[in-house]
């Protein structure tokens, strides 16, 4: 079954703000909550609903949704692990609340809204920038990229530990990754919470390290990825490579890639959306009693019939010939702009033509030269 628009499923329009976006969302999931609603069909309309949100609440998954539906991410959202254990990343109500407990932590101390200082986390997202040419962009292509990041420790699998009895929990914080501080104040004694001084609010103590990571958990290091750039993409539209960003912590997934495209100006072909326009230089001759001729598209030449009386900027619309929709909705078109060129030099003998075509038509000209002008345009005649 083809998966329903994002917007749709949680009753949105197109290019709803990002507080529309977690207001729809908040409403939706506490009506379909597995643990509320016991109807048939509820868990997978609350799967749906939070899939959905996953992608239009990370505006750069949004960007991408927006630009290429579906269709940039592969098996839609990356799955159900796009979204972590449960319901989602949700773990045991909503999880998506536990902003709530972090503000209400900060106030009254307590450590209980705060996430697991161990418990898996994703990496971060990457952004690196290709620059292709307008030929690659139309018709697509595969670059191999490289770059340095940080990448999870083989030997480690980002513990970044020895080995497993290497790790112990913090004594200090019993692994919550916070401690308890109480001062003394005017108002009286307030306790608050800080950072686990002994394990830097990792909640675990490593006795030895990983040699190969010296206990980050990841090395930074070049690599290589093949990325396909679909036809008809544009400046500034971006390719997502998921699980290619940087790498999780606490054997958490990676984050995502994503390779943001500039394209080469192109001296001939200049392109608006998916239609592409060049121009059709005419000499009055032509463009007054009509011509044939060979004009070049994306997919080569064609021979263009002008008719008598083309006017300058008439515009020869060539339909479907521009460039593919990137989101697969057929093709743009091909406009031919006239540019009527005058000649700046005539020589003598054009010069008579032109005036009496001029006197045929009672048009007012400029008949007389100077004398650097006759001379300058005697001298090329003499040459011609």
């Amino acid at each position: 079954m083809a998966k329903r628009d994002y917007y749709e499923v949680l009753g949105l329009s197109k290019g709803a703000s990002a507080a529309e976006i977690k207001k729809a969302y908040r409403k939706l999931s506490k009506q379909y909550h597995p643990d509320i609603n016991k109807e048939e069909g509820a868990e997978e309309k609350f799967k749906e609903i939070t899939e959905a949100y996953e992608v239009l609440s990370d505006d750069n998954k949004k960007a991408q949704y927006d630009q290429f539906g579906h269709a940039a991410f592969g098996n839609g959202a990356g799955g159900q692990g796009g979204f972590g254990g449960g319901f989602g990343g949700f773990s045991g109500g909503f999880g998506d609340f536990d902003d709530l407990g972090d503000i209400f932590s900060s106030f009254f101390g307590g450590a209980g809204g705060r996430r697991n200082p161990n418990a898996p986390r994703q990496g971060e997202d990457l952004l690196h920038r290709m620059h292709i040419s307008f030929e690659e962009s139309v018709f697509g292509t595969k670059k191999t990229i490289k770059l340095r990041k940080d990448v999870e420790c083989d030997h480690c699998h980002g513990s970044g530990a020895k080995d497993s009895s290497s790790v112990t929990t913090c004594h200090r914080c019993n692994g919550s990754g916070q401690e308890a501080v109480v001062q003394d104040t005017p108002f009286g004694r307030i306790q608050s919470q800080r950072t686990c001084s002994e394990c830097n609010g990792r909640g675990k103590i490593i006795k030895e390290k990983c040699a190969h990571c010296f206990g980050k958990g990841y090395n930074n290091r070049e690599v290589e990825y093949e990325v396909e750039i679909p036809e008809g993409i544009s400046s500034g539209q971006r390719v997502r490579l998921q699980g290619k960003g940087g790498a999780g912590e606490n054997g958490g997934p990676a984050g995502d890639l994503f390779i943001e495209v500039i394209v080469a100006e192109d001296s001939y072909f200049h392109r608006e959306d998916d239609d592409i326009y060049t121009e059709l230089e005419l000499s009055p001759a032509q463009a007054a009693l009509g011509t044939k001729i060979d004009v070049r598209t994306l997919t080569g030449e064609i021979e263009l019939n002008v008719p008598a009386g083309t006017q300058h900027g008439r515009r020869f619309r060539l339909s479907g010939k521009g460039v593919k929709n990137v989101m697969g909705y057929g093709h743009g078109d091909h406009y031919i702009v006239v540019s009527i060129k005058v000649p700046k030099n005539l020589s003598t003998k054009e010069r008579e033509l032109y005036i009496e075509l001029a006197k045929l038509k009672n048009e007012k000209i400029e008949e007389d030269e100077s004398f650097f002008d006759k001379v300058k345009r005697n001298a090329k005649d003499l040459f011609e």
